[in-house]
């Protein structure tokens, strides 16, 4: 195990989680962020560890590429598509997100129609060409985009070029040739999957990207190496796997939720370590609260990830769900005079009000220190001293406008982010048919365990864990991470008509191309290749993936690979069709080269009652209870705490309400459970 630094830059604050395998010691600390400028919170940051020399290896995750979206602050893309098609960005799909609203408005693709580029070529779709590709054409629409200077980036993606190739590599290798200093992405690089739209949208993306986040990460290692940090460094991708900061230079697609995967890595080690098979993760910092599960000890992967509605980039990723709700989120009451919480944040400059930097707004975490709940001298360990009169300032107006008391107020706003992030949770948990009865809630970030008990009691969660440093955990995920190479390819067969030759060349080659991916970011040994489909009946519209455990096709073992999608499908939709004839879409790949994990000091035991801090007035629902406070430091395995109660640590605080208690792990976490 190396000497390994996680960083997590946020809207509000970069984490740090340094761990030292000589010590065995973790060591985590936060740095304001600055949202102009993320690599200043990282420069600062390291400014505190007390050995930079001595890292081995820095792990970050960034939102370099989610804001670039977000905000729509990437390149000006050029997208060059088969003659006729042009269009097929803009058309997007037939559905609407609000039915009856005659007003709403399609989002617009990242692209303008003026800088559409076609080709007359046609590959047809059984990978047959159709219509040659001439050089020349090529050739002539370089030069109209070397005529528009604005464009920074080009985007290809030709009919049918998942099947057959051979037409977009060569538009490739003419547009290096004329157009050497634009980024460029192919389709069948980024996602050579079937979907016209949904591939142009995912390659325009990457496109969109390539400029602002090369330049960004360039930068970013010069001022490491200037600040003499000369670690090599890696980013985390949106599947939890690293890649280095060339290839992310190269594939900027795959980082579009880099920051929020880290947690969701560290809780399933986790149900490892508290031998837990379900979990519903939630994520609450200073601007966002992130929902994801893990479910019988592992991730939930999705690739239908959207920018905005409508606006997909289909590569692969852990399923997060992000919401609008976290510590700096600002409280404000409507035009029918009803108070609602976010989603508009404070971020972190000027931030809460408590802060003291020049925020005027009342946020949650105004609202958590009127309540009691946060301890004003002791937020970030003292390093950061918060001003209850702001606070109080900032809620009063308000109350004044609801006629309540400023408790009761901050007592609501409390109540109000609360249920918005149990719609986050209902989202992943009753929408998708699971029952929350069987999940454990793992709550993290800094705001997130203020929150415990109540998100608890709301949803019917029997069971909470807060780990173990849980304002960083998601760079404590990324200390843990594993390098990953995930590759899909469409290719469509049917149960009637298997050709296992074929598919087993398909397989194979995506296999080749992980292990070359991998490779190059140093991985060579050890590594686990997991293998699935992705099928359906034939005529349905949605496919099911079907894990494998077969390296290849043969006439014995496909026979069980039908009957085991009939019972799968059963088992995920309630009904089979025996017979009826089934379709695989797409062949997936995923190789994964496991690194060494921190093998980190226990707790020791006790059973002797813990003795509280200090005794501090804290509002609840039904009035205030005079609560004992506990330092999380200096409990011990074993030990146990009825609620009412706050546990504080240097950078969040555990909320136990009245009826709840608190029970320490050997590991350091901490579990609560419903009192008798």
């Amino acid at each position: 195990m190396r000497n390994v630094l996680g960083i997590d830059v946020g809207g509000t604050f970069t984490d740090f989680v340094a761990y030292d395998p000589r010590t065995r010691e973790v060591r985590v600390w936060k740095e304001l962020s600055t949202p102009t400028d993320p690599v200043t919170g990282i420069i600062s940051g390291l400014s505190q560890h007390s050995n930079v020399a001595g890292i081995d290896n820095l792990r970050i995750g960034t939102t370099v590429a989610t804001n670039a979206l977000l905000e729509r602050k990437g390149a000006t893309v050029a997208y060059v598509t088969t003659k006729g098609f042009r269009d097929v960005p803009f058309i997007q799909r037939g559905n609407r997100k609000y039915h009856y609203d005659m007003s709403w408005v399609k989002p617009k693709p990242l692209m303008k129609r003026r800088h559409c580029f076609e080709l007359d070529e046609r590959i047809d779709a059984y990978g047959q060409v159709v219509t040659p590709l001439k050089d020349d054409d090529v050739r002539r629409v370089a030069a109209e985009i070397r005529a528009t200077p604005e464009i920074q980036a080009v985007a290809v993606c030709l009919l049918f070029s998942y099947l057959n190739p051979d037409h977009e590599l060569r538009v490739r290798d003419i547009l290096m040739e004329e157009l050497p200093d634009l980024a460029l992405s192919i389709s069948y690089h980024v996602l050579p999957k079937w979907k016209e739209y949904e591939r142009a949208s995912t390659t325009i993306a990457d496109a969109y990207l390539k400029p602002v986040v090369s330049k960004q990460l360039k930068m970013m290692r010069g001022r490491l190496d200037a600040a003499e940090v000369r670690s090599p460094a890696v980013i985390i991708k949106s599947n939890g796997g690293e890649m280095t900061l060339d290839a992310a230079s190269e594939a900027p697609a795959q980082m579009v939720l880099s920051g929020p995967t880290g947690g969701v890595i560290a809780s399933r080690y986790v149900t490892e370590e508290l031998d837990i098979s379900h979990l519903v993760t939630i994520d609450m910092g200073g601007t966002s609260t992130d929902v994801s599960t893990v479910i019988n000890k592992k991730e939930s992967f999705t690739t239908a990830f959207e920018i905005e509605w409508g606006v997909p980039v289909q590569v692969p990723m852990i399923d997060i769900r992000t919401i609008g709700a976290g510590g700096g989120s600002i409280a404000w009451i409507d035009k029918g005079g009803m108070l609602q919480v976010g989603p508009q944040s404070a971020g972190a400059n000027p931030g809460p009000a408590c802060y003291g930097r020049g925020g005027t707004s009342p946020t949650v975490t105004d609202a958590n220190l009127v309540l009691g709940r946060i301890n004003p001298d002791n937020f970030l360990g003292g390093r950061m001293k918060l001003d209850v009169k702001a606070a109080r300032a900032a809620l009063g107006g308000i109350a004044k406008q609801l006629g309540q008391s400023i408790e009761e107020t901050a007592l609501a706003i409390a109540r109000i982010v609360d249920n918005n992030m149990v719609g986050a949770l209902r989202s992943v948990l009753i929408e998708r048919g699971f029952d929350p009865r069987d999940f454990t809630l793992c709550t993290f970030g800094g705001a997130t365990p203020l929150h415990a008990s109540a998100l608890m009691r709301e949803m019917g969660i029997p069971r909470a864990v807060v780990p173990v440093h849980p304002a960083q955990f998601s760079a404590y995920g990324f200390i843990m991470t594993n390098a990953r190479v995930d590759r899909q390819r469409t290719t469509q067969f049917i149960s009637t008509k298997f050709d296992a030759e074929r598919a087993n060349t398909i397989m194979s080659d995506l296999v080749s191309e992980s292990l070359d991916e991998l490779k190059t970011q140093g991985y060579r040994r050890g590594i686990e290749i997991y293998r699935a489909l992705e099928l359906r009946y034939l005529g349905q519209n949605y496919e099911l993936e079907l894990p494998l455990k077969v390296e290849k096709f043969t006439d014995a073992n496909i026979e069980a690979i039908w009957k085991n999608f009939h019972s799968t499908h059963k088992a995920r939709f309630g009904f089979s069709t025996p017979g009826e004839i089934i379709e695989i879409v797409n062949f997936t790949v995923t190789a994964v080269a496991r690194t060494a994990k921190p093998e980190l000091a226990g707790l020791k035991s006790s059973k002797a009652k813990p003795k509280p801090r200090e005794v501090r007035k804290v509002w609840f629902i039904g009035g205030a209870h005079d609560v004992p406070v506990y330092d999380r430091a200096h409990l011990l395995a074993g030990q146990s705490i009825d609620g009412p109660a706050l546990i504080e640590e240097s950078a969040s605080v555990t909320v136990l309400e009245p009826g709840y208690r608190l029970k320490l792990h050997s590991h350091g976490h901490m579990l609560i459970e419903k009192g008798k």
